[in-house]
Parts: C-alpha cells; sequence; structure tokens
C-alpha cells in the first residue's frame, strides 16, 4: 500500500507502508489507536533552482573557525561534510556539474558517480582530495581530521569551513554562506526562499488537533554496538517539533545522544519510535528493534509503530529539509485505514 505523496511543490519522497496495523494498543498517550508497523521515507532527488548561474569572483568570505578565505576560482568545488547537506545546497544552487568529489554521506542519485574522497569511513583522505585538484573545499566541524583541512589549506587551496549547527532555523544561514563562498548570492536567495516556503507548508500542514505524539529518535548502529536514544540538540527534536509531535528523548531531560536504557525508554513511553533506515537494517528489521532494552515496553513497540527515514535525509539539514518535514509529518501521523 502506498500513501500518495503530498501536493508539497517538487514532493518526489515515497511513503511506503509495508506492513499494516500491529495488535491492540495498551494504554497509549497519543491521539490514535492504531498505525503502521513500520513506514519506509524513500530518499529524494535533489532539484536546482535552475541552470549554473555563473560564479562573481573573487570574493573573501568568513570561515566558521574564524578565519578570512579568499576564494577566486569555483570550477572544481568539493563539498564535504558527516551530513551530505554542503553537497546537497551546492547541487540545488545549480552548480552540480562543478562537483568534483563527494563524502560518504552525499547519496543521492546525480551525485552518485563522483569519486569518494572518505575512503574509510567518515575520515577525510588528503591523497584523495590532491589527486581530484580542487579549486575551492566547502567543510564543517563535522568532518576532518583537522590535519587535513591544515594540509589543503597549506597546498593552497581555499578552504571555507560553514557552521554546522543541525536546526531548521539554520538551513538558510548555510545556504547563504555557500551561496557567497561560490560567488551566486543571488541564487542562494531563490533556494532560501523556496527552502522557507516548503518548510512552511510542512509546519501548516502538520495536525494540530489532539493530544501530539510522543516521537522517540533512536540511533542504531547493530554491527557496531552502539543504541543511543536522542534529545534536545540532537536535531531530531527540530524535525519531531516541526511536524506538530513531542520529542519524547527530550521531555524526559535528555540532551543530544545517550546511551539507550530500557528505565529512559520506558520513562519517555513514545507512541512512535523513529530510527534510521540503515540503523534498523543493522538490528534486523522491526522484530530485532523490538528486542532491544525497552523497546516492547513502549506504546510505541506494543503497537509496531516504527517509522524508518532515509539515512542522507533525516538529519541533512540540506535543500531538502521541507520535503523531509512533510514526508516525516505523513509517516507519523498516517493511520491505518
Amino acid at each position: 500500500m502506498k500513501l500518495a505523496p503530498t501536493s508539497m511543490r517538487g514532493l518526489a519522497a515515497l511513503v511506503l507502508l509495508v506492513s499494516g496495523c500491529g495488535a491492540a494498543p495498551a494504554a497509549s498517550s497519543g491521539p490514535t489507536t492504531c498505525g503502521p508497523a513500520t513506514v519506509v521515507v524513500a530518499d529524494t532527488e535533489v532539484t536546482p533552482i535552475g541552470a549554473d548561474p555563473g560564479s562573481t569572483l573573487p570574493v573573501t568570505v568568513p570561515s566558521a573557525d574564524g578565519k578570512q578565505v579568499t576564494v577566486d576560482d569555483a570550477r572544481r568545488i568539493l563539498p564535504v561534510n558527516l551530513y551530505g547537506s554542503i553537497a546537497e545546497i551546492v547541487f540545488s544552487l545549480g552548480l552540480g556539474g562543478r562537483v568534483v568529489g563527494r563524502d560518504t554521506s552525499t547519496t543521492f542519485g546525480v551525485a552518485s558517480h563522483l569519486p569518494l574522497v572518505t575512503p574509510a569511513g567518515h575520515d577525510l583522505s588528503g591523497e584523495a582530495i590532491l589527486r581530484l585538484n580542487p579549486s575551492v573545499v566547502l567543510a564543517d566541524g563535522s568532518i576532518g581530521p583537522p590535519e587535513v583541512l591544515n594540509q589543503l589549506r597549506g597546498s593552497g587551496i581555499p578552504v571555507v569551513l560553514i557552521d554546522d549547527e543541525q536546526t531548521l532555523a539554520a538551513v538558510p544561514r548555510h545556504i547563504r554562506a555557500i551561496a557567497a563562498a561560490l560567488g551566486v548570492p543571488a541564487a542562494g536567495e531563490k533556494l532560501v526562499a523556496r527552502v522557507d516556503a516548503e518548510i512552511a507548508e510542512a509546519r501548516a500542514n502538520a495536525p494540530t488537533g489532539g493530544k501530539p505524539p510522543r516521537v522517540a529518535f533512536l540511533y542504531v548502529r547493530g554491527t557496531a554496538g552502539v543504541f543511543l536514544m536522542a534529545g534536545k540538540g540532537a536535531g531530531s527534536d527540530d524535525m519531531i517539533r516541526a511536524i506538530g509531535a513531542v520529542d519524547a528523548g527530550t521531555e524526559i531531560g535528555l540532551e543530544k545522544f545517550r546511551p539507550l536504557t530500557s528505565e529512559g525508554l520506558i520513562n519517555a513511553a513514545p507512541d512512535v519510535i523513529l530510527v534510521m533506515s540503515e540503523g534498523l537494517e543493522s538490528v534486523g528489521g522491526v522484530d530485532g528493534l523490538l528486542k532491544l532494552p525497552g523497546v516492547a515496553q513502549t506504546p510505541a513497540g506494543q503497537q509496531r509503530r516504527i517509522v524508518d527515514m532515509d539515512d542522507g535525509l533525516l538529519l541533512n539539514f540540506g535543500a531538502r529539509t521541507g520535503r523531509a518535514v512533510q514526508a516525516l509529518a505523513t509517516a507519523v501521523h498516517g493511520t491505518c485505514s
């Protein structure tokens, strides 16, 4: 069963209901009594605002590490960070044809052919980058090591760091900083207007009646033995609030990410558990997730209300953020028919 895409402009996310309702629910604090067993939100393609607008250079811009950086050539761009959001913004500005490489988190289709500069996990390889001969590198504090970034600067490559705040409010600021560094400020304003409109529409479409559902985001990597619960400042809290829901981790006093405990999750009493798609796969799907401490004892676990979203979209906070919020709202608030 597929839920029809929303009317949001350019929305390509598909919300696929994999299976039906779970068993009859126990008492729940949420507004619904039955929900999907698991929802997969497919990745969306990046849509440029137009053709390459051409750069007006040189420009001198502030870097997030306090340096002033002059960019005089943006013909070979290397955008890298932990979330893939910088590359997403560069492509959305219409500059995808200038990008020479990618990080592990840049997974959208039009960038998938580019060579990796993070061959071992999320660490940058100086040698791999230098082989690509970039004329400018855009990064943030989420990626490193710092020695590689210093090596690049030492070789004469301008490196501009963007601040790494992962919130909805920071998205326009990141777009403007990237557009300024690449000499395309007008294109940046067009992209900001589009993203702001998509986020506003997603917020406006969030249900306002009844008691909002409690949503807990779990970061799980079964192969690495990593099981965390998110709270205030993790980024997921901002996405959850944007869909008119309550972040269960924040409600019990968690900040950022904390080790998952049975007591903590049961106290959080989520109506819905949110995970990344690869994380859910790493623990053996919904059945495997239900074996983690406390999950089966929550209203979400009892009703099998588990929502999983593509890793490259959920906490990306890039140019597709509005579409991600809309798709998440559809999944979380969806009920059985």
